[in-house]
């Protein structure tokens, strides 16, 4: 059982670094694009904001769908479609036809990180869900660091157009790979029974399972009634709107900005991405000791969120260093302090979830307005770049600003870390509106 619990969410890890290449390998391109298709600043901003509007509207359908057929089935086809259009991108002619590849590419993605948060959930006890949700989120700073030497050296081999076909390949080869690897732990019952009901018996909410029975049923709009979930969602907003500009803008920043070469990018500017990586590991363990060390999850897990959001608002600084190292060190500090709270994020959705049936949803509801912050920072970033002639100033004091209102958020907004109530019957409402007060 532990092993193949590792191996499971390893999985998730690679499908994430897959996730995260196929997601920034256009802003790399982007130089190559807008160079070949002469499209402006303003215009490469909506290509790169096109993904996150069906990637984001798309998360509520997408973890209500996750909760009915299962992560074997919703990854499988959410990795296959995403690696499809991701190829597809690279036969795009002009402007309208990037946008639509991008659209189409929001639509697959929407099920992956919901969908990893279900499987951190299905496999680990509460006091490992830390470490097993840092190490698949620490999959999107691999793909990032990764992608910036990958799709450069693509690109100087076998052109832009070539990197997409290339990076798409891989996620059809997990898909394959997930459909006939991955089942539920139930599934494992027969070969170690002791270890699948102690697993089965730390999920769902405190209520038995007769009171379960008894109670009415939370529907997925019964979840946008509690602070808490509003809470979520304010603090990923927050967090989301620095990191995608990592994804998104970082490497014309470095380029434009601070002169990098295409070769110096794909080495130097890897150290914010390198960085996070153990960043969102050691958010994870901390949290994860603290609450084996008698800590509420409460308190292990909102000191973890509070505490990396505020050290991640020193992005607003790395406009006003003159040196690029100091500049880079800041861009280090702030990636690596979110991914520490990022951690935790995914961290509560299996937390605060009143059924396993809503782990997904919750998930999907998170990360709905999570990613709203990708079409404001995409879109914003290339308007501002368009009125300030080039300067990054604005949108990264904007980036900072919105970290400590994260940590506010975690802070005073979400509630106790603990599943929502299951409610008696013809009271969910009146319960939930309570709740929220």
């Amino acid at each position: 059982m532990p092993r193949i619990r590792w191996a499971m969410i390893f999985m998730c890890f690679l499908a994430n670094v897959i996730n995260f290449v196929d997601r920034a390998n256009l802003a790399i391109a982007a130089p190559s694009i807008r160079a070949e298709l002469g499209l402006d600043a303003v215009g490469m901003g909506l290509v790169l904001s096109a993904f996150f509007w069906t990637y984001a509207f798309l998360q509520l359908p997408a973890g209500w769908f996750i909760d009915k057929v299962g992560v074997r089935v919703s990854l499988a086809l959410a990795v296959g479609w995403w690696s499809i259009f991701t190829i597809a991108t690279g036969a795009a002619r002009g402007l309208a036809q990037l946008v639509g590849v991008r659209l189409m590419l929001g639509v697959g993605e929407a099920a992956a990180i919901p969908s990893f948060a279900k499987v951190a959930f299905n496999w680990f006890p509460r006091g490992e869900r830390g470490l097993a949700s840092s190490i698949f989120d620490s999959g999107s700073r691999v793909g990032s660091a990764l992608s910036l030497p990958l799709v450069a050296w693509l690109i100087s081999v076998v052109g832009w157009r070539g990197s997409f076909v290339m990076t798409g390949g891989l996620g059809i080869v997990w898909a394959a790979a997930w459909w006939f690897i991955y089942r539920d732990p139930e599934r494992y019952r027969a070969i170690a029974p002791e270890a699948v009901d102690a697993l089965l018996s730390q999920r769902g909410s405190p209520a038995t399972i007769a009171e379960a029975n008894s109670a009415e049923s939370i529907s997925w709009l019964d979840l946008f009634r509690y602070r808490t979930v509003w809470g979520m969602m304010i603090g990923l907003f927050c967090l989301n709107f620095a990191i995608y500009f990592f994804i998104t803008w970082f490497p014309s920043y470095l380029l434009q900005s601070r002169g990098f070469s295409l070769a110096s990018l794909g080495t130097w500017g890897m150290m914010p991405a390198l960085l996070a990586i153990p960043g969102g590991w050691l958010g994870g363990l901390v949290s994860d000791g603290l609450f084996k060390r008698g800590w509420s999850a409460t308190a292990a897990r909102k000191t973890c969120l509070v505490l990396g959001m505020l050290l991640s608002s020193s992005i607003a600084l790395s406009a006003y260093v003159e040196s690029i190292w100091a500049c880079l060190a800041l861009f280090s500090l702030a990636y690596a302090s979110l991914s520490f709270a990022g951690a935790n994020v995914w961290t509560l959705v299996g937390e605060v979830a009143p059924t396993p049936a809503h782990v997904a949803s919750l998930g999907g509801i998170q990360n709905f307005a999570g990613n709203l912050a990708g079409i404001f920072i995409t879109t914003f970033t290339g308007v501002m770049l368009t009125i300030t002639k080039g300067s990054f100033a604005i949108p990264l004091v904007v980036a900072g600003s919105l970290c400590v209102v994260g940590a506010l958020s975690y802070l005073f907004v979400v509630g106790k870390v603990e599943p929502l109530p299951l409610l008696p019957r013809g009271h969910a409402k009146k319960m939930a509106e309570r709740e929220a007060v």
